[in-house]
């Protein structure tokens, strides 16, 4: 395997490229996780690895209860399987609820505040209740607990931490939240090294090639743990060296065995083909990082990808009578422009919207 292979394999094991998920499910439980910090861009990063699909199939999906949403890794949002949720939570939390204790105590959230808005949590929600969390925040306000500066929210962050409740369908714009023993019955026990073998089975298979870096990044584990995952998996991976790197992708998906094939995406913010990896460099070039991250905040902008590299960023106006979109490349790719305005397409069919406009600038840096 060379470098500039990377970008390409990635898109055919994320399923963005190549053979793709007949359900919302089915994606979800492929990647293992996918980042759910942006609703709408979620529904868009798992409807953009199906078959055909809408984003009415994915928030059925979550209603039906086959994806659910949470804080399982590096305190983040994800959508993840249902059967997966604990198994999840028992591996990878307990770092974070650690590194926690300093915030509890900017935020002046005590032991026994917290065991409040847990009980205030079990007595609102008990009984397949769906509370959006405005009102849950005037539930802690009228229990005397005070909700502003960020401490309402990590209330609800901890409560999902611990496993005691976890995020249920939309109610219009609001999100609802459900006490997540009822909304996902609890399973079978699973032990610690069997959730890790699964994970990092799951993520060398979707994510490959990657590094242990990479792996240990997304999940929030120690480069021990990582190893370890590598370890439990056998002889199912294989290393490519890259450089100075070590990557490692499943045996059934070593170089060679796939067609290797151009192709013009439009992909959600937070997309795991870019978030999914520590180090992006392979697909997204030093210079072009501070236009897809700008100010380094954490937030990711929908990226436009080329040939497996990262080309630009793209956004939707949303009108009265159907969707704009806005292609903001790096640099000029005029014997593309049909495929961009296919790609542009194929996201305002999975929103059921007309295309109304399609405006490709050139913003060379």
């Amino acid at each position: 395997m060379i470098k500039s292979e990377i970008g390409y394999r990635r898109l055919q094991n994320q399923r963005i490229a190549g053979d793709k998920c007949e359900k919302p499910d089915d994606v979800v439980r492929y990647l293992g996780a996918i980042q759910a910090q942006d609703y709408h861009q979620m529904l868009w990063a798992i409807g953009c690895r199906m078959q055909h699909g809408v984003a009415a199939d994915i928030e059925r999906s979550i209603e039906d209860r086959n994806i659910v949403l949470t804080w399982p890794m590096r305190g983040t949002i994800h959508a993840v399987p249902p059967e997966s949720i604990r198994g999840m939570l028992q591996l990878l939390t307990p770092r974070i609820l650690a590194s926690d204790k300093r915030r509890l105590k900017e935020l002046e959230l005590t032991p026994e505040i917290i065991e409040q808005s847990k009980e205030i949590l079990i007595h609102a929600l008990k009984g397949n209740k769906r509370i959006s969390r405005p009102v849950l925040m005037e539930l802690f306000e009228e229990a005397g607990i005070r909700t502003t500066g960020q401490r309402g929210y990590h209330l609800l962050w901890h409560s999902a931490q611990i496993g005691l409740i976890c995020m249920g369908p939309r109610e219009g714009k609001q999100q609802t939240f459900v006490l997540l023993d009822e909304w996902v019955p609890p399973g079978d026990d699973i032990s610690r090294e069997e959730v890790l073998s699964q994970l990092t089975k799951r993520y060398y298979i979707s994510h490959g090639p990657a590094s242990v870096h990479d792996f240990a990044w997304w999940t929030g584990l120690t480069l021990r743990d990582a190893r370890k995952g590598l370890e439990l998996a056998g002889n199912q991976f294989e290393p490519a060296k890259i450089d100075d790197r070590e990557l490692w992708y499943h045996s059934s998906l070593s170089a060679g065995n796939k067609e290797i094939t151009p192709g013009v995406y439009l992909l959600p913010g937070f997309d795991e083909y870019v978030l999914g990896y520590k180090d992006r460099s392979d697909v997204l070039r030093a210079e072009y990082a501070k236009y897809i991250i700008p100010g380094g905040n954490g937030v990711f902008m929908p990226t436009i990808v080329i040939d497996g590299q990262v080309a630009g960023i793209w956004k939707r106006k949303i009108k009265a009578k159907g969707l704009d979109i806005v292609l903001e490349l790096f640099s000029a790719h005029d014997d593309r422009e049909n495929d961009l305005m296919a790609a542009a397409s194929k996201y305002v069919e999975f929103m059921e919207l007309p295309l109304l406009s399609v405006d490709i600038q050139v913003k060379i840096h």
